[in-house]
């Protein structure tokens, strides 16, 4: 599965547990909880199956508080990249990051700012 080979494969997930996998005809759901290399932690949350996905990437410090989270949520319809967006501290951002490679090579670049 995709979203797993990306987590196996970056420099930055120390390790993983995956909290959900249902496998089904035309598509999946998946919950993965990353430690990070710099003790923050990932928790990706993604459905797909033929019509639809729907995802969740919640990026957070090792104390429990979010730094970032990249979803599609219906919501926030001014937005640009409706329904693509980023929370980041009290923002709501547009969001091209879309996929588990993007999103955690953004953290990564971040995360060496």
């Amino acid at each position: 599965m995709e979203i797993i080979q990306c987590v196996e494969k970056s420099r930055i997930v120390k390790n993983y547990i995956i909290l959900v996998l249902e496998v089904f005809e035309g598509g999946f759901y998946i919950k993965i909880r990353a430690l990070l290399t710099n003790n923050t932690e990932l928790y990706i949350r993604e459905y797909s199956d033929i019509n639809e996905r729907n995802y969740s990437y919640h990026w957070q410090s090792a104390d429990g508080k979010m730094i970032m989270r990249w979803d599609n949520a219906n919501h926030h319809k001014n937005i640009d990249t409706y329904p693509h967006h980023v929370h980041h501290t009290d923002n709501i951002l547009p969001s091209c990051h879309i996929s588990c490679e993007e999103i955690l090579n953004h953290i990564e670049t971040m995360m060496f700012i």
